[in-house]
């Protein structure tokens, strides 16, 4: 056989084979797509809520299943969405789905004991088979209006749900969550690092563990911290809804915030008010110590572990007066009276008493209110103040028997003119009482009084204008005659501050004066004799 024909021959042979490989590769393959095509097709007559999944991606749904994953949450893949309506009735179903290509076929029944969930795995897809046993035993009649009715309830509270900018989610017993408004999902979509729509179901943002205990009105505050670790915090509220529990958060960052600026202003004016020797007892609206300084135990000898249980107003003047640190009342009714009393006015604002303790201190104690409803005491020692007042007291009034002693009337006038001091023999040379002496008495006053008991003399304008005079001055003395013939003698003195002294001898009486003339006068004027 010649080369070229047996060239041809293997040619034709090799061609054969090729040939025959393809169809059979093609009939395979045609084989194949026919056999997904069957596994992916539900028969006609499958009307139970049946789902096929190809990992989670839905290829295909009977009508029935299709309207169940219609009321899905919009929580990202198909098989997200499936989870987020039956994982409520099947908790399970999320962590026993995964080993379904092992175990090829499982049945999941739900919480109830009214559904059951079958699932197989067939030619690389997951099928999954709702069986309600409700509705295989019974069937339920309902008319049309009942069923437009239950529609629009439960489209208000979707509605409802999906809009409150509140976070509402659902639990059941081991902390899965089986439904959430659209608030939640959006913050936990934002926490997550991929920025996606997480997948079901959402990621827990706080540990509801520590709200076991709370009651259905008691809010626990709880935090969490976003992707740069910034602390955000939510008010929670939790409601058993039988076994499950239902959750309701509301931002508390601003609320915690304002705290904090609080916390941090207190703190400010705690620094502040431990230099003030003055001490300081701030109550609150419920009458509670919410602020003291240092200052306030020395005074009080009040403990510093007593002030910071932040006792009641009414436990902390129990123990000051324990302590014998207020006025010891007569009878403890009445006391509890004035004490009614020391608060009403302290929130006026008008409160404000001299207390003197039996150990020879003295205190002034003054009442102001504050914001919101607070009060705040002051409790400042003026034990020198009065020990210096009463010293300053006894010296005035020392002298002021010392001036009584003399028989010559003396006046003293401030460098406004004013009357500050007179003595007995003045008040009796000029027929006036006591106080009337010194009360709101000018110069001018005076010199009517005097100029009326005396005979007419230009005397009285030369001391009016000596007593208001302000440069350098001399003593100086005069003379005029009582109505009743007697000679007066008189003598103005120049003293310290401006004041000045103003002497009346009446004849008779030893005068042992010598005489000056003014010295912004030429002659010294004497009255008519």
């Amino acid at each position: 056989m010649s080369p070229n024909i047996l060239f041809t021959f293997i040619s034709l042979v090799v061609g054969s084979f090729g040939i025959a490989f393809l169809v059979l590769y093609g009939l395979a393959q045609l084989a194949a797509h026919r056999e997904r095509l069957d596994a992916i097709t539900l028969a006609s007559q499958d009307n139970d809520i049946v789902f096929l999944f190809d990992d989670e991606k839905l290829v295909n749904a009977t009508p029935a299943a299709q309207s169940v994953l219609a009321a899905a949450a919009d929580v990202g893949s198909d098989w997200s969405r499936l989870l987020s309506v039956m994982i409520s009735k099947f908790p399970t179903l999320q962590h026993e789905i995964s080993e379904l290509a092992d175990r090829g076929s499982m049945a999941l029944e739900s919480r109830d004991g009214n559904a059951v969930l079958k699932c197989e795995w067939r030619n690389g897809l997951a099928r999954i088979t709702l069986f309600d046993r409700e509705t295989e035993q019974a069937h339920v009649d309902m008319d049309r209006h009942s069923l437009m009715a239950m529609e629009q309830e439960l489209e208000t509270l979707r509605a409802t749900t999906q809009n409150v900018p509140f976070l509402v989610w659902r639990e059941v017993e081991n902390g899965t969550i089986t439904w959430a408004n659209t608030a939640y999902l959006t913050l936990a979509d934002s926490l997550s690092e991929t920025g996606e729509n997480t997948s079901w179901p959402p990621a827990a943002l706080f540990d509801t563990k520590l709200l076991a205990q709370a009651g259905p009105n008691e809010a626990r505050r709880l935090s969490f911290k976003d992707r740069d670790g910034t602390p955000h915090w939510f008010d929670i509220y939790r409601f058993a809804i039988g076994n499950d529990a239902l959750f309701a958060g509301s931002s508390a960052d601003r609320t915690v915030k304002a705290e904090e600026t609080l916390r941090e202003f207190t703190q400010t004016l705690t620094k502040t008010f431990s230099h003030l020797t003055i001490g300081l007892a701030v109550f609150d609206r419920n009458r509670r110590l919410a602020l003291f300084n240092p200052a306030l135990t020395d005074l009080t000898a009040l403990p510093a572990e007593f002030l910071i249980t932040r006792p009641a107003l009414t436990t902390f003047l129990d123990r000051l007066r324990d302590n014998q640190m207020m006025p010891e009342p007569k009878d403890y009714k009445s006391w509890r009276q004035e004490m009614t009393a020391l608060e009403n006015a302290a929130e006026d604002g008008t409160y404000e008493e001299v207390w003197t303790l039996p150990g020879g201190m003295t205190y002034r104690i003054s009442g102001r209110p504050h914001p919101d409803g607070a009060i705040a005491f002051l409790f400042e020692d003026i034990s020198a103040e009065m020990s210096l007042t009463r010293r300053f007291r006894a010296e005035i009034e020392t002298g002021q028997a010392v001036l009584d002693t003399l028989s010559e009337a003396i006046a003293v006038f401030s460098s406004e003119g004013m009357l500050v001091m007179a003595n007995s023999a003045y008040t009796n040379l000029w027929g006036l009482d006591q106080l009337e002496g010194i009360v709101e008495t000018s110069i001018t006053d005076a010199t009517r009084i005097w100029h009326a008991k005396c005979a007419p003399s230009p005397l009285w304008g030369d001391i009016r204008e000596f007593v208001t005079q302000t440069e350098e001055r001399s003593d100086w003395i005069g003379q005029t005659r009582l109505w009743d013939g007697r000679r007066l003698n008189c003598r103005f003195v120049p003293l310290p501050s401006g004041q000045t002294l103003v002497g009346f001898t009446p004849e008779g009486r030893i005068n042992t004066l010598r005489p000056t003339l003014r010295p912004q006068a030429s002659t010294t004027h004497f009255a008519e004799m």
